[in-house]
C-alpha cells in the first residue's frame, strides 16, 4: 500500500507530490554523498520546495495529503535506489510518519479556536533543529486558517528563510485564510472535493463499512470524508442529522421557530458535553499526576501549580466552545444540503440528490414554494454561518435563521 492510497479522487495531487518526493529524496541523497554535506537549495526546475499550501474545500483530504507527502520525504525503502519513487507505506520512516510516532515529523492540529504566538514560536524554534534521524524536518500544520495575526507574522520569518532540511505542510480552506505574505512563499496545491462513488469505496475497503451505508453516508455528505465515516460509523451522528433534516417542517409559526432553534443549540452543547466527558476528565488526571498529586493527601495539589491546572482548565472551556461551533456549523451544513435538494426539484435538475432518505419532505417543501423563496433560505442560512462566525451568540444568530426559513 502507498502513502497515497487514502487520498481519495486527488490523482493530479498525488503524481505532483510523488514527483516533489522524488526529487527531494536526490537532494538529501546527493548530500550524503557528498560527506553529509548541507542539503542543496532545490534548483529551479525541481518539483521540491521547502514551503507548500495544501487548500481544497471541507472533505477534499487536505491533511491526508500533507501527511503523506510528509511520509513519502521520510521513505528508506531500498526500492527508491533502484528508481522506485518515495512513498511505500511500508517502511519505517513511511509506517512511523504515517501513524505519528516519527521524530521528525510534528503534525500540528488544534481543538481551539486560534493558534497563538507562543505555539507558533515553538514550531519556529523545531524547525530550525536538524532531522535526529529522519531524512527531512517536517512540520504539517492543518489548520494554517487557525493563525492569529501576530502568530501568522511569527511564522513568516521561518517559511521565508528555513533550515536546510525543514519543510513547512499548511492546510488551509482557502487561500483567502492565510496572510498574503505566507501563501505568496508557499507552493500551492488545490484539492476538490472527492467523487461521492470514491468515498464510498473507501469507507467500505479500509473501514469495513457495508456498502449500501458507505453509499448513503458519502452521498449525504457530497463526498467530504470525514463526515461520511462519522455518519457511517456514529448512530449518534445519524440521529442528529434526522432531527436536523426536519427542522423545515417545524418553522411554521413563531413557536415553532423558536423552539427549533433552542434544539439545534442544546443539541451543539451535549456535542461539547459529550467531548469533555471522553477527553477532559483524562486530561485533568494526567496533569494532576504529573504535577504530583499523590493518592492520600486528599487530591491536594503541591504549591505552585495551581496556575498549570488553571490554564489547563481555560484550555478546555476554548476546546467546547469550538466543539459547539463545529456542531452547529455541521448543522447547518446539513440544512444547507437540504434546500439545495429542494431548489433542484423545483428545477427539474438531473443532479443526483444528497438527501433521498427524506425525498418526501424535500417534495413538500419543494411544492409549497418558489425557487426564489428556496434561495432566499439559503442565504439566511449563510448569514447564520457567518453571524457565528463573528462571535454572534449563537441563540441569536440560529433564532434569526430559524424567523428567516418561516418568513422566506
Amino acid at each position: 500500500m502507498a502513502v497515497w492510497d487514502d487520498l481519495v479522487g486527488q490523482d493530479r495531487v498525488a503524481a505532483q507530490l510523488s514527483a516533489a518526493a522524488r526529487d527531494a529524496d536526490a537532494l538529501v541523497t546527493a548530500a550524503g554523498e557528498a560527506a553529509d554535506g548541507p542539503v542543496a537549495e532545490p534548483m529551479a526546475s525541481s518539483k521540491m520546495t521547502h514551503a507548500w499550501l495544501f487548500t481544497g474545500p471541507p472533505g477534499s483530504g487536505r491533511a491526508t495529503a500533507a501527511r503523506a507527502f510528509a511520509a513519502a520525504l521520510q521513505c528508506v525503502s531500498p526500492d527508491r535506489a533502484l528508481g522506485g519513487a518515495p512513498g511505500c507505506g511500508f517502511c519505517e520512516g513511511c509506517h512511523t510518519a504515517l501513524v505519528g510516532t516519527h521524530a521528525d515529523v510534528e503534525v500540528v492540529r488544534t481543538d481551539m479556536l486560534t493558534i497563538g504566538v507562543k505555539e507558533t514560536r515553538e514550531l519556529v524554534r523545531r524547525a530550525q533543529l536538524s532531522p535526529a534521524g529522519g531524512r527531512w524536518q517536517v512540520i504539517v500544520m492543518e489548520d494554517a486558517d487557525r493563525l492569529t495575526e501576530g502568530a501568522g507574522n511569527v511564522l513568516l520569518k521561518a517559511v521565508e528563510e528555513p533550515a536546510p532540511r525543514t519543510v513547512w505542510l499548511l492546510c488551509a480552506p482557502s487561500l483567502e485564510d492565510v496572510l498574503p505574505t505566507i501563501r505568496s512563499r508557499c507552493r500551492l496545491l488545490t484539492l476538490r472535493t472527492p467523487p461521492v462513488d470514491a468515498v464510498a469505496d473507501i469507507l467500505v475497503r479500509r473501514d469495513g463499512i457495508d456498502p449500501e451505508l458507505a453509499a448513503s453516508a458519502a452521498r449525504a455528505t457530497q463526498g467530504h470524508i470525514g463526515r461520511a465515516r462519522r455518519l457511517a460509523t456514529d448512530e449518534r451522528a445519524r440521529v442528529r442529522r434526522a432531527a436536523v433534516l426536519k427542522l423545515p417542517l417545524r418553522v411554521d409559526d413563531v413557536g415553532g421557530c423558536l423552539k427549533a432553534a433552542q434544539e439545534l443549540i442544546d443539541a451543539a452543547a451535549e456535542d461539547a458535553k459529550q467531548v469533555a466527558e471522553e477527553v477532559d476528565a483524562k486530561e485533568t488526571e494526567e496533569l494532576r499526576a504529573a504535577l504530583g498529586a499523590a493518592a492520600g493527601t486528599g487530591g491536594r495539589l503541591p504549591r505552585g501549580t495551581a496556575g498549570a491546572m488553571k490554564d489547563l482548565q481555560d484550555r478546555q472551556k476554548r476546546r467546547a466552545t469550538r466543539t459547539q461551533r463545529d456542531s452547529l456549523d455541521l448543522a447547518l451544513t446539513d440544512l444547507t444540503s437540504f434546500y439545495r435538494d429542494v431548489l433542484a426539484l423545483q428545477l427539474g435538475s438531473q443532479v443526483a440528490l444528497a438527501n433521498t432518505d427524506v425525498r418526501d419532505a424535500l417534495e413538500r417543501i419543494a411544492s409549497g414554494s418558489k425557487p426564489e423563496r428556496t434561495l432566499r433560505r439559503i442565504e439566511a442560512i449563510t448569514a447564520c454561518r457567518q453571524a457565528l462566525d463573528r462571535n454572534v451568540a449563537p441563540l441569536l444568530a440560529v433564532e434569526a435563521m430559524a424567523m428567516a426559513l418561516r418568513a422566506g
